[in-house]
């Protein structure tokens, strides 16, 4: 079963509970995949459909940190809610020494191609190749972190 079909799923089994909360996230879910087909002309695939679930989770750690400091923590709640339905389909994350491991093997193949170590300048291309590599599966963010430290040492 796709994920989108999973997704579908989850939204009936939501309806059947009454669950309102849940309805309401699993929706505004479908909604953003719709409308990135919609505007794309595609169809989304497994991964395409993770991609949209991670920018929605972005989004709601983003405002879960604004309304905790407006002191708005009905808000923040209601948003952590929302996140933890979303990230039910995200596939499990990596960890940091994962991502380490991932990201020190970009970079010896970036130094094996390059026939240099990697610099400062070359992160843009590091984290291209992370996040093709990565997508879905850890944290940008966390990368981002590696691929520093990776330049940096």
């Amino acid at each position: 079963m796709s994920l989108k079909d999973q997704i579908t799923e989850d939204m009936k089994t939501a309806m059947r509970a009454k669950d309102m909360e849940r309805l309401g996230t699993i929706r505004l879910l479908q909604a953003a995949i719709k409308q990135k087909e919609v505007d794309e002309r595609i169809t989304l695939d497994d991964a395409a459909v993770v991609a949209v679930v991670d920018k929605l989770l972005k989004q709601r750690k983003d405002s879960i940190t604004a309304f905790e400091a407006a002191g708005r923590q009905d808000l923040a709640d209601k948003e952590k809610a929302e996140a933890g339905v979303l990230q039910v389909y995200l596939p499990a994350r990596l960890g940091e020494a994962e991502i380490a491991e991932a990201v020190r093997a970009i970079g010896a193949a970036f130094e094996a191609e390059q026939g240099r170590a990697p610099a400062a300048a070359d992160m843009g291309k590091l984290m291209g190749a992370a996040k093709a590599q990565l997508a879905g599966q850890a944290d940008m963010g966390q990368v981002s972190a590696a691929v520093k430290a990776l330049l940096a040492g």
